[in-house]
């Protein structure tokens, strides 16, 4: 029998028997596999890890799934979510500083779109270290900003910092969500999470805009 305390519980999100012809959706079901096995906080860490340079799937999917399993150690999930996106973001950023020639066939086109890559640099020279914090926290996808910020060659520490925040904030705030709605939080995710971090992040943006113009 499995121990209910432990991450490996059957999770709530737990994969449909019935594969799917969609290879997204397959790779998704895939993913959500590992929260059902003694690796899912591994896997945590590595999927985290990738999603920040290469890999479609974001890292919530699992994070949600291990910490419905074990609402107690939702914010250790989200720890170690945080850490391996960073980690992530880093390589990515690393691969646009200085490997850009190489990864570059393999990258544009396939995991995103040569025009969104090029707003997503241009971004840089306008925003800087808030543009990394608004792709860290809301849907829009992380990896792009790594990379970019890598070829941009944005300042390191201020996109570790950005991403250190943004990251932070979006994997806790799904944590706080789970320990505070339980079984609920699934439902509450799907419909207004994305909601919630857009508006978050107009207001920040707002809140700066203010400052700006009284200063």
């Amino acid at each position: 029998m499995t121990d209910p305390a432990s991450p490996t519980a059957p999770s709530p999100l737990a994969a449909p028997a019935v594969r799917s012809r969609n290879p997204i959706r397959r790779v998704y079901d895939w993913v959500l596999s590992w929260a059902d096995t003694p690796y899912g906080i591994p896997a945590l860490f590595v999927l985290a890890f990738m999603e920040s340079s290469f890999f479609p799937i974001p890292p919530d999917v699992l994070l949600i799934a291990l910490a419905l399993a074990v609402p107690t150690r939702s914010f250790r999930f989200a720890l170690i979510c945080t850490i391996g996106s960073v980690l992530g973001g880093l390589f990515g950023y690393f691969i646009g500083y200085a490997l850009w020639s190489t990864f570059e066939p393999y990258l544009i086109n396939r995991v995103f779109s040569q025009a969104t890559f090029d707003s997503v640099t241009n971004k840089y020279n306008e925003y800087g270290e808030l543009a990394v914090f608004i792709a860290a926290f809301t849907p829009i996808p992380y990896k792009v900003f790594t990379v970019a910020a890598g070829v941009a060659k944005l300042n390191i520490l201020g996109f570790t910092g950005a991403s250190i925040i943004g990251r932070g904030a979006r994997f806790f705030l799904v944590a706080a969500i789970i320990r505070a709605l339980g079984p609920r939080a699934k439902r509450w995710i799907d419909e207004y999470f994305n909601m919630v971090t857009v508006i978050g992040t107009l207001l920040l943006i707002g809140g700066f805009l203010v400052i700006k113009f009284m200063s």
